[in-house]
């Protein structure tokens, strides 16, 4: 986390984890409880909608009945043991076989995927328009345009898409807003030509990155050896593209710059965007840290997650490559033996930030911002809880159901779907062929040819899988014809009304998604403006921060209608500006 402040000594805390209103013991649980029952929670929610695909080893036999199949898919490991002939364990793919049970036909239809997808498409399927609320004509376009440039390099309509995924399967997303001080003194401090002249930006001393010393001095001795370079540097302005350093608009003269200058002017504006990361944090490794007596505020955020740490000395490091240039061929092997997996644990609060490696601190900083730069979205809003609701976890009990029914059926149709004959006293009866114009012939009288097997019609299972289907269509919202399968006439949509009234529940649905989803695209606007002026870069005010939000229309629409309704608007008196926004543009 060097990009948010400057890094200090790695020492050994006497007390683990540093949170004062956290017991230590209190905190391993919660990290324990995150690792071991959370994130497998986590995991086969994300499973359950990718279905993902898993290829069989080859050195296990098949079973006599034939139906097995090389490959295993996520959604088996919520039907019986009886149609599997494995039992499932805690994790998606875990299991272990069932003695004298053979494994029947599996039919896995992901209904969970698609309407999924469909719920994203619907919410973030176009470009939204971002408007700054500032007062000032100059600095609202100003604005709007360096925020467009943040979103853009975080992805843009990819980004927005991402959160909508992630919140629909987990039922929230978080978001740091991170401020990328890596290389801001030879960056950001590059002369930048402006409408105004040649102004240079300053990095403040508080963004310059110390090397991390034994003793624990590096930082106040980077600082000093800062401020005395900034105190010899004569005290800079920004350029007029972002304003006057007290946040005031430009003057009259510099708002018709030439070409060269507003080619200038965009490049200053994209050199301060890519000083803003924005950071979509897996839910499997988000720890927020709640006040006792408020569920909305946050204390600590921390994120909690394994990986490997190389636990070799300088020496058997100095050997160990040594090794490797004499006999090269076991170089990768020997790297492999001398690490370890351990559990690192970041925590930001609002005065700093460390990480931990088996409890154990290995770095820290300070945060300049004062406030933890998270943004926490849920993908529909639940009282008294963190987490939000999931789109996927209501629908795994009737996806399950489902697929057992589907996969009942199928077993049933192979073993009935062909015709079986039963011969009685006929000689060298299973030499003979059975194909048409073929005669069978015999002496006995009491020989007999029974016909037996076939595919017969059963309504109540059919009546089950449609009620199933439908089960899934009221809990999720999502209706077949809202992923563009038609299968019967449904009357004549000749205007959009009829499509809203047909996608009732999903609108519905996608309106409360764009209350919190837009509550939280604000929130991070807000926050990459309070970086930049945290940082000296862009000067903005709390009111020049605000910004709105305009939707297009979730359902497709005549453009002619829409744009003789624009030009009724105009004609009763509707300002130009928001007939302009709700057109999109």
């Amino acid at each position: 986390m060097n990009d948010t402040l400057t890094t200090s000594a790695v020492v050994t805390p006497n007390d683990s984890f540093g949170l004062d209103n956290l017991t230590t013991g209190e905190f391993r649980r919660r990290i324990d409880r995150l690792l071991h029952t959370e994130g497998p929670r986590f995991r086969r929610l994300w499973a359950y909608y990718r279905n993902t695909f898993r290829a069989r080893p080859a050195n296990l036999t098949r079973t006599d009945s034939g139906s097995d199949r090389p490959y295993r898919l996520a959604q088996e490991w919520g039907l019986p043991s009886r149609i599997t002939g494995v039992r499932s364990g805690a994790e998606i793919f875990s299991c272990e076989p069932v003695g004298e049970v053979a494994r029947k036909e599996v039919v896995i239809e992901n209904d969970i995927g698609w309407r999924v997808d469909t719920m994203v498409d619907y919410l973030f399927g176009r470009p939204i328009v971002v408007n700054s609320a500032a007062p000032d004509p100059d600095r609202r376009a100003l604005i709007e345009r360096l925020l467009r440039l943040i979103l853009a390099q975080s992805g843009g309509i990819t980004f927005l898409q991402q959160l909508a995924l992630l919140g629909s399967v987990y039922g929230f997303v978080d978001v740091l807003v991170k401020f990328d001080a890596e290389n801001v003194a030879t960056d950001v401090t590059t002369p930048i030509e402006t409408s105004c002249g040649v102004q240079e930006l300053g990095a403040p001393p508080m963004y310059r990155t110390t090397e991390p010393t034994s003793d624990g001095a590096g930082s106040s001795a980077g600082n000093e050896r800062a401020e005395s370079n900034n105190a010899d540097r004569p005290e800079h302005s920004l350029p007029s593209a972002a304003g006057s350093a007290s946040g005031e608009p430009v003057s009259a003269e510099t708002k018709s710059p030439s070409g060269a200058s507003r080619s200038s002017s965009l490049q200053a504006l994209q050199s301060l965007a890519r000083r803003i990361r924005l950071e979509i944090v897996e839910p499997a490794r988000a720890l927020p840290i709640l006040a006792e007596d408020d569920y909305r505020c946050v204390r600590a955020y921390a994120q909690v997650y394994e990986c490997a740490r190389n636990v070799e000395s300088r020496r058997q490091i100095i050997r160990r490559r040594l090794f490797d240039r004499l006999i090269p061929r076991f170089s990768n092997r020997a790297s492999a033996d001398e690490r370890e997996q351990v559990v690192a644990v970041e925590i930001i609060t609002p005065d700093g930030w460390r990480k931990y490696e088996n409890e154990q601190l290995v770095e820290e900083g300070g945060n300049s911002l004062g406030e933890i730069p998270l943004i926490h979205i849920q993908n529909t809003a639940v009282p008294f809880e963190y987490d939000g609701a999931s789109d996927v976890e209501p629908l795994i009990p009737v996806q399950d159901e489902l697929n057992c029914r589907l996969s009942d059926r199928a077993y049933r149709i192979t073993m009935q779907s062909f015709k079986m004959y039963l011969g009685k006293g006929i000689e060298n009866f299973t030499e003979l062929p059975v194909a048409p114009g073929r005669m069978w012939m015999t002496d006995n009288e009491k020989a007999d040819v029974v016909e037996f097997g076939g595919d017969g019609k059963t309504f109540s299972e059919d009546n089950h899988i449609i009620g199933l289907r439908d089960a899934m269509d009221k809990i999720s919202g999502v209706t077949p014809i809202a992923a563009g399968a038609i299968k019967g006439r449904i009357g004549r949509l000749t205007s959009a009304a009829a499509l809203r009234v047909t996608m009732l529940a999903l609108l519905a649905k996608t309106e409360r998604k764009r209350t919190t989803y837009g509550r939280g695209i604000q929130r991070i606007c807000e926050l990459a403006l309070a970086w930049l002026d945290c940082a000296g870069l862009f000067h903005t005010t709390p009111d020049e921060r605000r910004v709105e939000l305009h939707w297009p229309s979730p359902i497709p629409v005549n453009q002619l209608e829409r744009l003789q309704e624009a030009l009724a608007k105009l004609n009763v008196g509707v300002p130009r500006e928001v007939v302009l926004r709700e057109l999109g543009y």
